[in-house]
């Protein structure tokens, strides 16, 4: 497994788990009744966006450090795959900014306003990683 698909796995995991414990944190509130206007979704976001560069920090070193790759380097094969995974997430990037600004049109609680942006970057961080993945087992297309 090369350096570049190894980090690609460990952004997958800590994108899963990390946005998995600020939905807990937000969703705890929530049902326990707090009303949406008065939900504390702000530093637990903050807390986790920040805990997810740490650990992703983190959980690539450990995995170099398990499983050490024998290149740090990119080669063409990764650029190719990190381009094409990209262009895949940032798809919904742009759905997730269409759909934010519909909600501010409709002037929608700015909770929702903020989470469907969250939302929008993990799913197409996910949706990113899993392309890659894919392409990592069975080629990059010929688009």
């Amino acid at each position: 497994m090369s350096y570049e698909e190894k980090g690609t796995w460990s952004f997958l995991v800590v994108t899963i788990v990390v946005y998995g414990v600020y939905l807990w944190l937000v969703l705890a509130q929530l049902a326990a009744g707090t009303p949406v206007d008065e939900v504390d979704y702000a530093i637990p976001m903050l807390w986790t966006i920040g805990g997810a560069i740490v650990a992703g920090i983190v959980g690539r070193i450990l995995l170099e450090v398990i499983t050490p790759s024998e290149s740090h380097r990119a080669d063409v094969r990764d650029k190719q795959i990190d381009r094409a995974g990209e262009q895949v997430g940032n798809s919904l990037v742009a759905a997730a900014g269409v759909g934010a600004l519909i909600l501010a049109m409709l002037q929608v609680h700015w909770f929702w306003i903020a989470n469907a942006i969250y939302l929008g970057f993990v799913l197409a961080g996910i949706l990113s990683s899993v392309a890659k993945l894919v392409m990592y087992r069975r080629g990059v297309p010929a688009w």
